[in-house]
């Protein structure tokens, strides 16, 4: 299943900022090996915000769950959810 999933970080201002890198080198870590898998397809970030719009492609809604709660940064996050389907006038084969 594919989902477009936007992600909007609001990392608290108070937050050491060792603790901080930390989090992040492990949120790239564990970004990385989503996207090396094929799990997590696509990211692009939004201009001017910190934040990124993705696409998923994983087994079912559980799945999703656990990689999204599975992000170091998680607990700093605004997620939006929007399953997709592939449309019946696409060309690509790999839509699925």
């Amino acid at each position: 299943m594919l989902f477009h999933v936007r992600m909007d970080v609001r990392i608290p201002h108070d937050l050491p900022a060792e603790q901080a890198a930390e989090i992040l080198a492990r949120e790239k870590a564990y970004s990385q090996q989503l996207q090396q898998s094929g799990k997590w397809r696509h990211i692009w970030r939004i201009a001017g915000q910190y934040a990124n719009y993705s696409v998923f492609d994983v087994k079912d809604n559980a799945e999703l769950h656990e990689i999204l709660s599975g992000l170091p940064l998680f607990k700093f996050m605004q997620i939006e959810v929007t399953p997709l389907l592939r449309h019946p006038s696409s060309i690509r084969e790999d839509d699925s």
